[in-house]
């Protein structure tokens, strides 16, 4: 049998040739770090995942598309974005992952997405691989008619690669409701096809799923408390920090307070709004769903239970618990090191990889519970392979059935993280028990079917 310490040092061999394989994808190369640094001990003790080739084959995507996409604004002039689209891994069933539309996109950062989808929803126990895609088109600040010919545009390219059995995409950050809607409509016009399983997130009078515009911050929100429950605490009275003020961090602090914790918190990239006696969710979905306004906007209708932060880090609100719901690595090792001071609990991501390593580092040694976003922000991803399952059957499922089946997905998950981490020697380490619980069902998927 192969020892831990052998097994450390052949994977330290292979994220150097990772890091060597892929240059300048630094996004990339910290996912593939993050995962593959906790692996040493189910390799060690399970001989035939140290088949040469089966975690090559896992860090190396099955496909990477990567196409032009001309559109024309409301002047008439031309431009041309980037489309991506990287298949990953569907020893598990078709891929699935989402589409981001923002500056930031690059192929590094489509890459750490799909690595990361690929555990993701091989947690959440069904039938989903993983994927991930985008472009560097930015929505802000574009008409809905641009918006429409920049969707039709993509559409007419992704088509050839996308299918409700072969890769169902989704929204993600810049993708909402009504970029899926046109790429649907362009999807449905170019195959002549009403394939409403090939895209999730749609629109509940055509194929959506109830609740699936909710799940991923109620998925985190669940994923908190479960966490919490573990240590014989739940979220009555907690005061919680959360970042972001989009989707996911809409229904975060909705969950929150169905669940009687205190959201102080919501922020975008021009600074964050502290509101004492928590944020007003209603107000906060008219000000960015409706008026796609900024949190400072909030602020000024709220009245003088809230205030509005330029710049700074949101992070240096004391609460008792902390769910970044913006972006990647949005916490580092100096917010981490804030929290702690000010006395956080529990740490749950509700976006992806939004915690530095190092921040990871500091808050798991200060016994802080933490969350990572394969397992927390599993809720998002799990309701669209629900809201697929609904297309397939041609029908629809109430709301209350939907959440319970989330809820049951959200504790199945964090037993599971749980169970793993206890398993292999790191009691209460969900990093290491959602990468080894994810890592082991695509491995046994992909040794059942072969050197493909």
């Amino acid at each position: 049998m192969t020892t831990r310490s052998e097994t450390r040092t052949t994977l330290d061999h292979l994220l150097t040739e990772i890091e060597h394989r892929n240059p300048a994808q630094p996004e990339f190369h910290q996912a593939a770090h993050e995962v593959l640094e906790t692996l040493a001990p189910v390799v060690a003790a399970r001989p035939e995942y140290a088949e040469p080739g089966l975690i090559e084959r896992l860090v190396e995507p099955e496909r990477q598309v990567l196409f032009r996409v001309p559109w024309q604004d409301d002047k008439g002039r031309v431009h041309v974005n980037r489309g991506f689209r990287v298949e990953f891994n569907s020893a598990l069933g078709p891929y699935k992952g989402g589409l981001r539309f923002h500056p930031s996109v690059n192929l590094g950062v489509i890459k750490f997405l799909g690595f990361e989808q690929i555990f993701k929803n091989a947690l959440t126990g069904l039938g989903i691989g993983g994927g991930k895609g985008g472009s560097d088109f930015d929505p802000h600040g574009r008409s809905d008619a641009e918006v429409m010919r920049f969707c039709q545009s993509f559409m007419t390219e992704l088509h050839r690669h996308i299918g409700e059995h072969t890769d169902v995409p989704a929204g993600d950050i810049g993708v909402g409701g009504r970029e899926i809607g046109y790429l649907f409509g362009q999807y449905r016009r170019i195959t002549n096809r009403w394939e409403a399983g090939v895209l999730t997130g749609k629109g509940q009078g055509w194929g959506g799923s109830l609740i699936r515009p909710e799940a991923t911050g109620y998925g985190n929100v669940l994923f908190a408390a479960a966490m919490l429950r573990e240590r014989g605490e739940d979220l009555e009275g907690q005061t919680a920090v959360v970042s972001g003020s989009g989707n996911v961090a809409i229904y975060t602090i909705e969950k929150l307070a169905a669940l009687g914790a205190n959201a102080v918190t919501c922020s975008d990239s021009s600074g964050y709004v502290v509101d004492e006696k928590g944020v007003d969710v209603e107000l906060l979905k008219q000000v960015k769903e409706v008026e796609r306004g900024r949190v400072d906007t909030y602020a000024e209708r709220r009245g003088s239970s809230a205030r509005f932060v330029p710049g700074g880090s949101v992070w240096d609100v004391p609460a008792d618990l902390a769910l970044p719901s913006a972006t990647q690595n949005e916490l580092d090792e100096n917010a981490a090191a804030t929290l702690i001071r000010n006395g956080v609990k529990a740490v749950s991501e509700g976006a992806n990889m939004p915690a530095t390593p190092e921040a990871v580092h500091l808050l798991q040694k200060a016994g802080v519970a933490f969350g990572p976003g394969k397992a927390a922000n599993a809720g998002g991803v799990a309701v669209s392979a629900l809201e697929m399952a609904q297309n397939h059957a041609r029908t629809s499922w109430t709301a209350a059935k939907v959440e319970e089946e989330l809820a049951d997905i959200m504790n199945n998950i964090h037993t599971t993280c749980h169970e793993t981490a206890e398993r292999y020697d790191a009691p209460g380490d969900y990093v290491t028990g959602a990468n080894i619980a994810g890592f082991e069902r695509v491995a046994d998927a992909m040794l059942a079917q072969g050197v493909i």
